[in-house]
């Protein structure tokens, strides 16, 4: 069976008609921190990253519900990140 290869008849789409879909996010704690990350992304790094959980901390668009998973569900170095926020020194001799 011969196979033929398909040819547009006319001319292609303008450019910028198509374009490819967006690379999947990398998650880092650069997108954790960025205040212009929409929460939607936040909730889901702070549900499913809890290595990343600290740097929602420093983000300003961190609202308290967010804060408040955060602070219930921990995560490596989440008491820390909460010690910076509020300004408590922290005491390395425990």
């Amino acid at each position: 069976m011969h196979h033929q290869r398909w040819a547009p008849e006319h001319q292609p789409p303008a450019a910028g008609t198509l374009s490819p879909p967006p690379p999947p996010l990398v998650i880092t704690p650069v997108i954790a921190c960025d205040p212009n990350t929409d929460m939607p992304t936040l909730w889901l790094i702070a549900r499913e990253y809890p290595h990343l959980r600290k740097w929602l901390i420093a983000n300003p668009k961190a609202d308290a519900a967010l804060l408040e998973y955060v602070s219930q569900a921990g995560g490596p170095g989440v008491r820390e990140a909460f010690d910076i926020l509020f300004g408590q020194p922290r005491d390395d001799r425990a």
